[in-house]
């Protein structure tokens, strides 16, 4: 698929304090990062020669959500539909973990409809992102 039909975003639970949004935007770009690596642009040199790291070429809207409309976007992300897009949520679950062990065990405990989702990520067709999320406003 072309880049210019790409588009990425990140819903959050609008909720949250500060701190938990930072943080979830963080895991939630680290591992949106990992999955699709061609989004990160080439590294850049300044003026003066040094050299700062590439960042994503896409922008990234943070958009806000209620804990329900989380759940409902990340239940169609599991649709065959929506197969294609590269989704990554962020969870109650894994917030509450001090060791990623511990995340693996309290994650295959956990029923789905027993999680609250802190955030998504999602980089897939501009037309299946705009689906699923042009209605919601932007995390101000």
């Amino acid at each position: 698929m072309e880049a210019e039909n790409r588009k990425c975003v990140m819903i959050l639970d609008e909720e949250l304090p500060a701190g938990v949004l930072a943080n979830a935007a963080g895991i939630l770009g680290m591992t949106l990062g990992k999955q699709i690596p061609e989004v990160i642009g080439p590294d850049v040199l300044d003026k003066n020669g040094r050299e700062h790291l590439g960042i994503t070429a896409y922008p990234v809207p943070i958009l806000k959500a209620d804990k329900e409309k989380l759940r409902q976007i990340r239940e169609q992300l599991y649709q065959p539909e929506f197969a294609e897009c590269v989704a990554v949520d962020f969870s109650d679950v894994a917030q509450s973990c001090r060791t990623y062990d511990e995340f693996i065990s309290r994650a295959a405990a956990a029923r789905g409809e027993d999680i609250t989702y802190l955030g998504i990520g999602i980089w897939g067709t501009k037309k299946q992102v705009n689906r699923l999320t042009g209605s919601l406003p932007l995390l101000r």
